[in-house]
């Protein structure tokens, strides 16, 4: 079982994906705030961290840079889940340190299926901790 925050200000997306990885055997936490996800992965470092671009006082984008640039932080998986449909937001994300990136609307079952392969790329590397 993976420790999975996600960022999401929809309620219903943040059901969705809630619903799918818990689905899964993953613990999850919501936060509807960028500034609110940030405070708590740092707070303690969770296997994998699922960032909406447009959120509340802190975007997407910019937690993902204040991760890459905390040592403790930065090789955590980060998956960009948004409505941004342009290649050019896509590779925005990808250069600020984003390891996979989705569209909405989304298919929760691929999103258990990129989320999986994230953690478990984490764990070869040895850069997340091991998941149980």
């Amino acid at each position: 079982m993976a420790r999975i925050i996600v960022a999401e200000d929809d309620e219903i997306v943040a059901e969705l994906v809630r619903d799918a990885l818990m689905g899964a055997g993953h613990g999850v936490g919501v936060l509807p705030t960028g500034a609110q996800a940030l405070q708590v992965i740092r707070a303690r470092r969770p296997d994998l961290v699922i960032l909406d671009c447009n959120m509340p006082e802190l975007s997407g984008l910019l937690v993902l840079r204040e991760m890459r640039k905390s040592g403790e932080l930065a090789d955590t998986p980060v998956l960009m889940l948004t409505g941004r449909q342009s290649d050019k937001d896509e590779t925005l994300a990808m250069w600020e340190g984003a390891n996979d990136y989705m569209r909405k609307p989304f298919d929760p079952e691929e999103l258990v299926f990129r989320v999986e392969e994230l953690l478990g790329t984490a764990a070869r590397a040895g850069g997340a901790r091991a998941v149980r």
